[in-house]
């Protein structure tokens, strides 16, 4: 039975009655989940428009520009995406880079080693606008549980201090509502941190699945010979990487994801 000391009245809300029955680590665990929630929605919401999808629309082109290579010598470099959602997913325009980079013109070809280096740099700019949010989110992870044993602790603190000022006759309520206070936090600690350790953890998976996906397309395409006097002529509008992304140093990090893992 909950102590009358600290039962909620009926006129509180539920947050007052949460922070009534843990205390003021409470508040702290109660502003945690809440940017965890908004960092995941923001999250979710950064992966739908952004992230570089694998979709079959950037397969199909990978396979027909080197089925075009193969058997015709003529490279089939896709058009741009017409639809608004698919111009935001950055693989197509990397596909398109590396087509033409690889079978551009003398003055708009890439060495090897130029076209790697930034292909690197746009599979690892594709990718930087998720790390910030997973870091959050893991290090909600790790600090709920610490705070809710800072609760256990606080309680029990009191609990004891209750048991000191009545030398050791102190009643079954007195001593109950530090304990009830040190069990509620720590059981809020434990809810928030399990779901968001999970989260982390998913998006971790999903990040590197990216990251290896777009490694793995683009070396498709780099490392399909180009016969000798491939016809270029219906490369269009295409375009190499921007010169500010051809100018960054070299040992800018390659396509990896740059986060720790808890």
């Amino acid at each position: 039975m909950m102590p009358e000391s600290i039962a909620p009245a009926a006129a509180d809300t539920p947050l007052q009655a949460l922070i009534a029955m843990g205390g003021p680590v409470m508040i702290v665990l109660i502003a945690l989940a809440v940017a965890g929630l908004l960092t995941f929605f923001y999250l979710t919401l950064t992966g739908a428009l952004f992230a570089p999808r694998i979709n079959g629309s950037a397969r199909r082109a990978v396979k027909a520009w080197q089925s075009g290579l193969e058997q015709q010598g003529v490279s089939r470099i896709p058009a741009r995406p017409g639809s608004r959602l698919s111009r935001l997913n950055p693989i197509h325009r990397m596909i398109r880079d590396a087509m033409v980079g690889t079978t551009g013109e003398a003055d708009m070809a890439l060495s090897q080693g130029q076209l790697r280096e930034t292909l690197a740099q746009q599979a690892q700019k594709a990718l930087q606008p998720f790390e910030a949010p997973l870091k959050i989110i893991e290090v909600i992870a790790a600090l709920a549980p610490l705070l809710g044993l800072l609760g256990t602790v606080m309680g029990m603190m009191e609990a004891f201090s209750a048991m000191a000022t009545t030398e050791g006759r102190a009643s079954a309520s007195q001593l109950s509502g530090g304990i009830y206070e040190a069990l509620t936090t720590t059981a809020a600690g434990l809810i928030i941190a399990i779901p968001f350790a999970a989260v982390a953890a998913w998006a971790e998976f999903r990040l590197r699945r990216l990251n290896s996906g777009m490694n793995e397309l683009l070396l498709n395409i780099l490392n399909t010979p180009v016969p000798p006097g491939t016809d270029t002529t219906d490369l269009g509008a295409a375009t190499t990487a921007p010169r500010d992304q051809q100018e960054q140093p070299a040992d800018y990090p390659r396509g990896r994801v740059a986060h720790a893992a808890g």
